[in-house]
């Protein structure tokens, strides 16, 4: 909301972490939290998988993961770096080959488990492949793929566990002389995946890399990341985050914008404000608010909209937002701008006009955004 002050009680204080980069994305160190999602496509089939991370970078994604299970993924992970906006990480399973490979192919980030890819020897010429070509790395210990000693050492999978193999890890590369990564804790049991972060966030000072994996579908998943990630967010933990859904890679990317904005850590795009409706409403509010979402998702620049059916909290909502409408009587509502009441308008001209305003009052933004910026150089 661009008119409204900051409330100190909204603050979160977020951990101290180093900051690397992955491509030109930084990461941690106080740099905003980026979002992540990955590509389900073939990975030679480069013109399907461009297509998907452009889709994905146009909602948002800072950055997009690639499988590379095979050389002939690797091969097509060269085109798919140049032809992509945004900086990818290759995902590297157990062939330290394949890593060597995605480096060269340009890939701005490796993630793997270094102990999973052989000897010191063959972490060694992976390490040197990353710092030669420029790549970050992230480590990725997830519940269901934990060594076997860490297994029999503990029973079951653990957050002591997961942190166990996360240090481990950590020491590995740290050894190499190596230190431009970050690390993930993932869990599909909420529980299990905060508490590994939680542990893991006081027990080094290296960016972390949340997600909550194998969430679910669409609905499932969403509820599941956002408790997950939400609480750890909240708490100041991470700083960067991907949605895991059986869903479109895009649906993750806006999953994670709103878990963001939800906690005030990053805006993009319109903040829709609106009433589930009952039987004071002056308008079909459920429908005109997939319409609003549809109409306004071009939206990039971050404010908001409040919808809201009748007089009850229509105003008070009104008076927290860019633009607002508040149904009224007679087939009609008023319009209010920067939280001031405006006009009324008639139901029928409602969502033509509304769209109208928030575009306008975008423009308005880009343009004193881009003039402070001028004037600053």
């Amino acid at each position: 909301m661009s008119h409204n002050p900051i409330r100190p009680w909204r603050n979160i204080d977020r951990r101290t972490s180093r900051q690397i980069m992955v491509g030109r994305v930084p990461v941690g160190g106080g740099a905003p939290i980026s979002v992540q999602t990955m590509t389900n496509t073939l990975t030679t089939d480069v013109a399907a998988t461009v297509a998907q991370v452009q889709a994905a970078a146009e909602a948002g994604a800072d950055i997009v993961r690639v499988s590379t299970p095979d050389q002939d993924s690797t091969r097509a992970l060269r085109e798919i770096v140049r032809e992509s906006p945004v900086p990818i990480v290759a995902d590297i399973h157990f062939h330290y080959k394949r890593a060597i490979e995605a480096a060269e192919a340009g890939a701005a980030c490796l993630r793997i488990n270094p102990g999973n890819i052989g000897d010191a020897k063959r972490v060694a010429e992976v390490v040197r492949a990353a710092r030669d070509h420029g790549c970050s790395i992230r480590i990725g210990v997830n519940a269901g793929s934990l060594e076997k000693h860490l297994l029999e050492k503990y029973g079951e999978p653990c957050p002591d566990a997961m942190v166990e193999s996360g240090l481990d890890h950590i020491r590995i590369l740290q050894d190499a002389d190596f230190h431009e990564f970050k690390i993930s804790v993932k869990a599909s049991d909420v529980f299990m995946a905060a508490a590994a972060y939680q542990q893991l966030a006081e027990a080094t000072d290296a960016p972390l890399h949340l997600g909550i994996t194998e969430a679910g579908g669409l609905r499932t998943g969403t509820i599941k990341s956002a408790i997950g990630l939400g609480s750890l967010l909240w708490a100041g933990i991470g700083d960067t985050i991907r949605v895991s859904l059986s869903a479109d890679p895009v649906e993750e990317v806006k999953v994670g914008y709103e878990i963001l904005k939800s906690l005030g850590l990053r805006h993009r795009g319109v903040n829709i404000i609106s009433c589930p409706s009952c039987a004071r409403q002056g308008f079909d509010v459920i429908k005109t608010v997939e319409v609003l979402e549809s109409r306004l998702s071009h939206i990039k620049t971050p404010m908001s909209l409040s919808i809201i059916g009748c007089v009850v909290n229509g105003p008070g909502e009104a008076l927290m937002t860019d633009v607002g409408f508040t149904g009224g009587g007679a087939g009609s509502g008023m319009v209010y701008l920067a939280g001031k009441q405006s006009h009324k308008l008639g139901n029928e001209a409602m969502v033509d006009h509304i769209v109208e305003q928030v575009e306008k009052k975008a423009a308005e933004i880009e343009a004193r955004t881009a003039a402070e910026a001028a004037a600053a150089e």
